[in-house]
C-alpha cells in the first residue's frame, strides 16, 4: 500500500505541473502578444510598451478605468464581506421563524440567469436615484455574490465551536462583541475566500458595467478593453487590448497567489460542511 501510494505521488505532480503550464499558456501568450508588433495595430513592429502606451491613452484614460473598477471592487468586497458575515452567523447561530426557507431562497438566486434581471434592476436603480453609478453597479455585484458569500460563511460559523461563543459571554461579551473580537478570527480563511470572490468577480465583470452605465467616464476597465476599436471601419486594436487583459490580469493574479493558502483553506471548510 506504501510503495503504491509513492508510486502515485510523482504521477500527480508531473499531472498538477502540466495543467499549471496548459493554465499559463494564456497567460504568457497575452503577455508576449501585448509586447510584441502586430500589423494594424498602435506598435506597428518590433518588442516594447507601444501598445501599453496607446491604451493608457484611450478615452478617458487608463487611470480613470483603473480607478473606477477598484473603487467598485473595494465596495463589492466590503459590502459583500459584512452582509454574508452578519447572515452567516444568523443562520449558524439563531433560531428564527422560516430559517430554513430563508436561506434556500438566498441559495435558490444561484438559479436565476444572470442576464435575465440586470434589466429590472437597472429599473430599480432609478428609482433609487442609482442609474449609471458606480454605488448602483456595487450593490448590484454585491447581490450575485451574497448567495455564496452566506454559504460559505453559514459553514464557517457552524464549523467553529459553541463553546468559544459562549466563553466570550460568560466573560461580559455581547453577541456583536464575541462576533468580532473572537469569532471573525476563527472564521478569518472564509473571509478571505468570500472576500477574494467578491474582488474577482467584480474586477473582471463586463455584463454588469455595460448594462448599468453610460457615462464614458465611469466605464470599469473590462467595458473599456473591449470598446477598444479605434481604427477604420471599427477594427480592433488587438495589441492595445492584449495589453488591457494584460493590466486585468495582473492583480488578479497577484491576488490569488499571495492568498491561495487561505483560499484553500477556507473554500475547504465551506465544501465540507452543508
Amino acid at each position: 500500500m506504501g510503495s503504491s501510494s509513492r508510486v502515485g505521488r510523482p504521477g500527480f505532480s508531473y499531472m498538477g505541473a502540466a495543467l499549471a503550464v496548459l493554465f499559463l499558456i494564456p497567460l504568457l501568450w497575452g503577455g508576449w502578444s501585448s509586447l510584441k508588433g502586430q500589423p494594424g495595430s498602435s506598435q506597428e513592429s518590433g518588442f516594447g510598451f507601444g501598445n501599453y502606451v496607446a491604451m493608457a491613452k484611450y478615452g478617458e484614460g487608463v487611470g480613470t478605468y483603473l480607478t473606477n473598477s477598484l473603487m467598485v471592487a473595494v465596495m463589492t468586497v466590503i459590502g459583500t464581506l459584512v452582509v454574508a458575515t452578519l447572515a452567516g452567523y444568523g443562520f449558524a447561530r439563531f433560531r428564527f421563524p422560516f430559517k430554513n426557507l430563508l436561506f434556500v431562497v438566498t441559495l435558490a438566486i444561484l438559479m436565476v440567469p444572470y442576464a435575465t434581471i440586470l434589466i429590472p434592476l437597472y429599473v430599480v436603480l432609478g428609482h433609487l436615484g442609482l442609474q449609471d453609478s458606480l454605488v448602483g453597479l456595487s450593490l448590484v455585484l454585491i447581490m450575485f455574490q451574497l448567495p455564496f458569500a452566506v454559504f460559505m460563511m453559514r459553514n464557517a460559523f457552524e464549523a467553529l465551536p459553541r463553546e468559544l461563543e459562549e466563553s466570550a459571554l460568560v466573560d461580559g461579551c455581547t453577541t456583536f462583541s464575541a462576533l468580532r473580537r473572537v469569532l471573525l478570527h476563527g472564521v478569518r480563511p472564509a473571509l478571505i475566500t468570500v472576500g477574494l470572490f467578491a474582488f474577482l468577480a467584480s474586477w473582471n465583470d463586463f455584463f454588469a458595467p455595460l448594462i448599468l452605465l453610460s457615462d464614458g467616464a465611469k466605464f470599469t476597465l473590462p467595458v473599456a478593453v473591449v470598446s477598444m476599436q479605434e481604427r477604420t471601419f471599427g477594427a480592433i486594436d488587438y495589441g492595445a487590448l492584449e495589453a488591457g487583459v494584460m493590466v486585468m490580469a495582473v492583480p488578479c493574479v497577484a491576488l490569488f497567489l499571495a492568498l491561495q493558502r487561505n483560499y484553500v483553506q477556507g473554500f475547504t471548510t465551506g465544501a465540507l460542511r452543508g
